[in-house]
């Protein structure tokens, strides 16, 4: 992990100070195969990060009406995504923080037993860079053990909560021995990442804001956060995102919350959208732990 030298600005670095930031953790080659299974033109990656409670309580916001956004997630969002699933025969990647898989040990139980995949995504919803380094990989070692536990299956992927990845997150990634990450931006497609020039083995299956339904529905009372985006002109924009993939063949990852997508208007989104991809008869559905599996096998030498 690099270490900033606080007395200086960042137009004081030498060139081996942001050069050395910059190359820490890159995007190596792209994993990006000449074919899916079954002859599918592309791939479908839907994700769903179960935080409930844990945004407020990261943050010790411990009021009542702070949490019960929270438990809407759990009572009412959560079944109404896995009843959608059900309905259509999906598969999905469910990451969540152990303190809400042990608030919510039924759920946890539900995913596995529906067949979806159980990711990690930290403790309490930690922010990982307010973190010291031994103290985010403790956290980390804790949740993954909380939720093998709850689960009976190890996970083998991760998602940084709020996608806040560390100078020491990749670090505790291999020493946790996992298979992807998907935290990252470097690509719309799946990718190896590297260590300061040295593959890691690791896939990033990437995100990014615009494909998560956060930014566009949140709302804070006493802050300008208001969901300034009507609900179908996010579907427009999901749509012609998942149009491009279409085209070129790659991989279409989205990143969702029972809390937010989880509401009557905004689940009519994810629904429309879902029949817009029903109309492509050749796209793969699949877990990102499924996703990563195949793109390390069938990579493109190209």
């Amino acid at each position: 992990m690099r270490v900033m030298n606080a007395a200086l600005e960042p137009w004081q670095w030498d060139e081996s100070t942001w050069r050395g930031h910059v190359q820490h953790v890159r995007a190596g080659r792209r994993l990006a195969p000449k074919s899916w299974p079954g002859g599918a033109r592309m791939a479908v990656a839907l994700s769903f990060d179960s935080d409930h409670e844990t945004i407020p309580l990261r943050d010790a916001e411990t009021s009542p009406g702070k949490l019960s956004q929270g438990e809407f997630g759990s009572r009412v969002g959560a079944p109404r995504i896995m009843r959608l699933l059900a309905t259509r025969t999906l598969p999905a990647t469910f990451f969540m923080p152990a303190v809400s898989a042990l608030l919510h040990p039924d759920e946890v139980r539900g995913y596995i037993q529906a067949g979806h995949e159980l990711g990690i995504h930290g403790w309490i919803h930690e922010r990982n860079q307010q973190l010291r380094p031994e103290d985010e990989r403790e956290l980390a070692l804790r949740a993954a053990d909380a939720l093998e536990k709850l689960a009976g299956v190890r996970a083998v992927g991760v998602r940084t909560p709020s996608w806040d990845f560390s100078g020491a997150t990749l670090r505790i990634i291999r020493e946790l021995g996992l298979l992807y990450d998907s935290s990252l931006m470097a690509d719309d497609d799946a990718y190896e990442i590297v260590e300061e020039g040295e593959p890691t083995g690791i896939v990033e299956i990437p995100v990014e804001w615009i494909r998560d339904d956060a930014p566009y529905f949140s709302m804070e009372r006493y802050t300008a956060l208001r969901p300034y985006t009507p609900p179908r002109g996010v579907l427009t924009i999901w749509r012609d995102e998942f149009d491009r993939a279409y085209a070129e063949g790659g991989l279409f990852q989205l990143t969702m919350h029972p809390h937010v997508i989880g509401h009557r208007s905004r689940i009519a989104v994810l629904e429309e959208l879902l029949d817009h991809i029903s109309s492509h008869a050749d796209v793969w559905y699949a877990t990102h732990a499924d996703i990563a599996r195949y793109v390390l096998r069938n990579a493109s030498a190209d």
